[in-house]
């Protein structure tokens, strides 16, 4: 006759290790597939191209996010990207909670420090097809990798956004997150 026990200490530890480790497994893989469809852009022989009539060269759902961000409906940046069939999902991922919370307190996917700034743009970007202007000069020095967080040579780094969409930003916050953590900010 067998007996049913608890399963001992040893035996919990090892589920619970196990369980922990194929949380962290799931991360890495969704982590490696969102830098995989971010870096996909890039990967294209083709330049994304405005449409010639002006308006989207294909859904964009841009819509959702004008609900509440209506200032970036004209903004230079999201009106070129929209212009060219890239809506604010592709930077700031779908960000289901973010639009669906009217409280406002839940983040978008995705946000960007200042040091993530030029890699992220660079993903589409490619440096090889930034035109060699003086005014794209300090960026095309620094060497930035998605890793790095600073420039090395002490300059003051410069941002694609310095230029960009200076305007890319709301104006007026009820709610702040901090980008890199995406913690809400008091």
């Amino acid at each position: 006759m067998t007996q049913d026990r608890a399963p001992s200490r040893e035996v919990q530890k090892n589920r619970i290790m196990r369980e922990e480790k194929s949380g962290a497994t799931f991360a890495l893989l969704f982590g490696a597939v969102l830098l995989i469809v971010a870096a996909s852009c890039s990967l294209r022989q083709d330049k994304e191209t405005v449409a010639p009539t002006g308006k989207s060269a294909s859904f964009v759902a841009n819509p959702f996010c004008m609900a509440c961000h209506a200032n970036f409906e004209e903004e230079t940046l999201a009106a070129t990207h929209k212009a060219a069939g890239i809506g604010c999902e592709r930077c700031h991922g779908e960000s289901f909670r973010h639009r669906s919370d009217e409280a406002n307190v839940t983040p978008p996917d995705l946000m960007y420090p200042k040091e993530r700034i030029n890699p992220t743009c660079m993903m589409c970007h490619p440096r090889q097809q930034i035109p060699q202007t003086a005014s794209h000069q300090p960026i095309l020095e620094v060497r930035l990798s998605p890793l790095e967080t600073a420039a090395s040579d002490g300059q003051t780094p410069k941002y694609c956004t310095d230029c960009h969409g200076i305007e890319h930003h709301m104006k007026v916050r009820t709610t702040r997150w901090d980008k890199c953590t995406g913690k809400r900010i008091q």
